[in-house]
């Protein structure tokens, strides 16, 4: 085991505390209004961050520093495609699901189309969602194990543990306020650490920058047209691929993910969830940077090494932070690996109940049944993102990168179904159901024959879903008028 004393005291400490504020700010939930939506009660800014803190998880930690240790800060491209994609969420699809009483984003799809399309794109998320968030959960895992010297599979019990507990007892404003604090947690450990390496580092400043510009490590843009027309929409860190495949990503991870929309739906109003997404958006770029520079640092300071690029920087934490900065870094690490994953137990219960049980189960029952079946929901989805999480043990591919494939995979579907019902004003459930449904179908072919950068999936899906929705409707109305 590595670590003193005091690092365990940090650690318990901080667990401890995040728990019982947890329980505490959640309240006492009395309907699925109070236990999934807070009631409407939470400020913009808290839920800003929030977002932040649930789609930051321990691949952006320990993966992003990897990536930019065997890279460059060509990643930053991706993040202002990520501001963008959000303004996007604030101006078109905020005021579309303010217009209606909504219980998840799912919810709009019903009242545009009907129960088929709500349910189908629900069934995308939960699948969607349990194994993305598997992956994560099993970075989460990586630090954990090295640091108590145990196996993978005990490591993913303990975090999913701990997330349940607070999420279970305290519902989403518990969560919401967890995630506050777990941001701040994260974010000064990170800094803390960057603070130690540039000390660390002989020669300071000058070694960083000269070592950095001889490897070409401060490399923000890149074109892409140096490989040819083929190359440029192979490379995922292009800056047309970087920022378009950012912002459609974001518009659909921030704008039909339940996992974003459920924080969203907790605002007080419209105003409030646009400055909270479009807030979240700025905080994500030097989020970012940030752990993207750690990861120049950590080039400097190791020069080449022949190590998994996910495990260079829990190498550093473990093998050279003083005591008490070990265990302010873990605390960070496990922060980041609980917001993410309550925030992923909370949507998917929310989901299931919502979209999927209530309305088909054909009759009405109990606030507190309600209640007592989507806690029951909790536990089951905890179970499996565990499972999930086992299955993922044995990867080899970097983990942000797969994670981020995962989503990409039916992201573009999802996406391309609301904006079908946004600006195709003509399209019925049938065109949007066979849209989502053709939009898989290419992604499976795009994704098994490795045709282009997974920075361009959701766009891809996204063209497909409105190409084939939008024409079917046309030729609908066309057949109508004649």
């Amino acid at each position: 085991m590595k670590g003193s004393l005091i690092d365990y005291i940090i650690i318990l400490a901080y667990l401890i505390i995040v728990a019982i504020i947890g329980i505490i700010s959640g309240g006492k939930q009395r309907s699925l209004k109070d236990y999934f939506l807070g009631s409407n009660t939470v400020p913009w800014w808290a839920v800003c961050f929030s977002i932040v803190a649930a789609e930051t998880s321990t691949l952006t930690f320990i993966s992003i520093p990897g990536l930019a240790y065997i890279t460059n800060l060509n990643f930053l491209q991706v993040t202002l495609g990520y501001l963008l994609g959000r303004i996007v969420i604030a101006f078109v699809f905020l005021p579309s699901y303010s217009r209606g009483n909504l219980k998840t984003a799912y919810t709009f799809l019903e009242n545009r189309f009907g129960g088929s399309v709500r349910s189908f794109a629900s069934i995308v998320f939960l699948f969607t969602r349990i194994a993305a968030e598997g992956v994560r959960l099993f970075a989460s895992a990586i630090p954990l194990k090295l640091i108590l010297n145990i196996s993978y599979p005990e490591a993913i019990i303990i975090i999913a543990f701990i997330t349940l507990l607070y999420t279970y007892t305290g519902g989403v404003k518990g969560i919401i306020w967890v995630d506050v604090i777990q941001m701040f947690i994260y974010l000064g450990g990170a800094l803390i650490a960057a603070i130690y390496l540039i000390n660390l580092i002989p020669g300071g400043w000058a070694a960083i920058l000269s070592t950095a510009s001889v490897d070409n490590k401060f490399s923000v843009f890149n074109f892409g047209f140096d490989n040819g027309f083929s190359g440029f929409f192979n490379q995922p860190y292009t800056l047309i691929g970087g920022i378009l495949g950012g912002a459609f990503l974001s518009m659909a991870s921030h704008g039909t993910d339940q996992l974003i929309v459920q924080k969203l739906l907790a605002a007080k109003n419209l105003k409030e969830s646009q400055k909270a997404i479009i807030g979240s958006g700025v905080i994500i770029i030097f989020q970012f940077a940030l752990f993207l520079f750690i990861g120049v640092l950590l080039y400097t300071y190791y020069g080449t090494l022949n190590l998994k690029s996910d495990t260079i920087f829990p190498k550093f934490i473990i093998e050279v932070l003083p005591s008490g900065l070990f265990g302010i870094l873990i605390a960070g690490l496990l922060a980041v690996s609980l917001s993410t994953l309550a925030g992923s137990i909370s949507s998917l219960s929310q989901s299931t109940i919502m979209d999927l049980y209530l309305p088909f189960l054909k009759k009405e029952i109990s606030e507190n049944s309600k209640l007592k079946i989507s806690k029951s929901l909790s536990i089951l989805w905890t179970v499996l993102l565990v499972a999930s999480a086992f299955f993922f043990m044995n990867t080899t591919q970097t983990v942000v990168e797969l994670a981020l494939s995962i989503a990409s995979f039916t992201y573009g579907g999802l996406l391309g179904t609301f904006l079908l019902g946004i600006f195709f004003k003509n399209a019925k459930q049938k065109d949007a159901l066979t849209g989502f449904v053709v939009s898989i179908l290419v992604m499976i072919l795009v994704i098994s024959f490795k045709l282009v950068a997974w920075t361009w999936f959701t766009i891809i899906g996204v063209i497909a879903t409105l190409v084939v929705g939008g024409t079917l409707s046309k030729i609908s109305s066309s057949k109508k008028k004649n």
